[in-house]
């Protein structure tokens, strides 16, 4: 039976501030190796029997994060789904269920977008024996067999009635225990972490949704029946999917339904949910050590040292973690990391930037990162990718000059269309209609200074745009 991976991609990852922002969460970063969580968790994928191309469920802001990472890796998917506001992973699910089944009736194998699994032979097996199970009326969670009593999971009890050879009905689902009934749980045996990923089919888990909520099953159906498409994207109906309840699938399905199975696996796995979860899985030098980046270490033991722009030097340090981004600097202890969404919640208290925004904001043409700034100006480094081109639009309150550092540029500005290279530059005065393009090859890098009596985002008035993005 086909197989279609459903990638949930939504989720803010906020335990893992400075790094992963609202605007760009943990699955588009590179923590384990130079591929981002979402892209390994695609790849991980590749040499499943019968798989098909996968269904990218999330919001609207990182949809053109979504694509470029995916052309990245040269995947392509069967629809990149974008919700309006996030409604928990029931409605999510459901909606790529009625999507599948306007074809035909598949399996779904639904993923996290940001977790880590390094066993990929173990994961692929544990997938084929869920397929199994899954094409005979039965919806499939996969159990991670715990090494060791963690609070910061939901468990599994399974019972010991197999269902296939090695495949188990679930008893029930726990929430995340304390301590004295984790290390209970590991002494007992028979108990999983919770996953977060499932098998299972379209037509089946409609079905048994729709047992106890018939108005996600109505709902999702309904915004996928009056959904547009917008480039390559799919863009849910606003209004009939802000009406849908907002549930996750273990409340809204799994511990509801008889038909729930177990497919243990032992496969190196972890949500990567903290810093301290990242420590355990990263690679250490003698001291216990884990480091990323520019980084030197005197008299530091069993300690997460990353350093994202600068160099980070750390002296007498235990069980520490500091973690360096360009804007924002955390050092915790790692038993405590736990408590970074303490420091989010102030933030978001106190409106700062740094809770959202990302010092590298991505575009549909590429990026662009400040890097300067002060009264009545800003300096930002801008990259523009091969084809790509901004939008013809206007500024009523600043000015711009543009210097190429590398690759070609071509140059609207008003009626003048001409072309820079390295190390020539233009003046675009406030007022006037403009648009940046890369003819070439090579990705273009300019420096972009702005001076004017407002500087932000919003003021840009839009001509024409290629990516579908309002005028103003």
């Amino acid at each position: 039976m086909k197989i279609v991976p459903v990638i949930l991609c939504g989720g803010s990852g906020t335990r893992l501030w400075p790094l992963s922002r609202e605007s760009y969460p943990k699955q588009f970063i590179p923590l384990v190796d130079e591929r981002t969580l979402l892209q390994s968790t695609l790849t991980r994928l590749k040499g499943i029997a019968d798989l098909q191309p996968p269904i990218i469920i999330c919001g609207e802001e990182h949809r053109f994060i979504v694509a470029e990472q995916l052309r990245q890796i040269e995947v392509t998917p069967s629809a990149i789904v974008l919700e309006p506001m996030g409604r928990n992973t029931a409605p999510a699910i459901a909606v790529a269920a009625h999507k599948l089944l306007q074809h035909e009736d598949v399996l779904m194998l639904v993923l996290p977008s940001d977790h880590l699994i390094k066993d990929l032979p173990g994961f692929q097996r544990a997938v084929s024996q869920a397929a199994t199970v899954a094409a005979s009326e039965h919806l499939v969670t996969f159990g991670v067999v715990p090494t060791h009593a963690e609070t910061g999971y939901g468990y599994i009890k399974a019972t010991s009635k197999d269902i296939a050879q090695g495949v188990f009905t679930v008893k029930e689902f726990i929430e995340k225990p304390n301590l004295t009934t984790a290390k209970k749980f590991l002494r007992a045996g028979g108990y999983y972490w919770n996953s977060g990923m499932f098998m299972f089919r379209a037509s089946h888990y409609l079905q048994e949704l729709g047992k106890h909520h018939k108005k996600i099953v109505s709902q999702t159906s309904m915004a996928l029946e009056q959904a547009t498409e917008d480039l390559d994207f799919l863009r849910l109906d606003q209004r009939a999917f802000l009406d849908c309840p907002s549930d996750s699938i273990d409340y809204a399905v799994m511990e509801q339904t008889d038909a729930a199975a177990l497919v243990p696996m032992s496969v190196g796995w972890s949500d990567l949910g903290s810093w301290a979860a990242l420590y355990e899985v990263a690679e250490k030098d003698n001291h216990g050590n884990a480091v990323h980046g520019d980084v030197m270490l005197h008299d530091t033991h069993q300690s997460f040292i990353h350093a994202s722009d600068r160099l980070v030097a750390t002296i007498g340090l235990k069980n520490i973690v500091v973690v360096e981004a360009k804007d924002a600097v955390l050092v915790a202890e790692r038993e405590q990391v736990q408590d970074v969404k303490k420091i989010v919640e102030k933030l978001n208290q106190a409106k700062r930037d740094e809770v959202k925004g990302h010092p590298r904001v991505p575009r549909p043409w590429g990026d662009y990162e400040s890097i300067d700034e002060g009264v009545r100006y800003q300096v930002k480094r801008i990259t523009v990718k091969p084809g790509a081109s901004l939008s013809l639009q206007m500024h009523h309150h600043r000015a711009e000059h543009w210097i190429v550092v590398k690759g070609t540029a071509k140059v609207t500005r008003e009626d003048e269309v001409f072309l820079l290279t390295e190390n020539q530059s233009t003046y675009i005065p406030l007022g006037t209609k403009h648009r940046l393009e890369n003819p070439g090859n090579v990705p273009l890098e300019l420096i972009e200074v702005q001076s004017g009596s407002y500087l932000g985002e919003d003021d840009i008035v839009r001509y024409e745009d290629y990516y579908g993005r309002d005028k103003s």
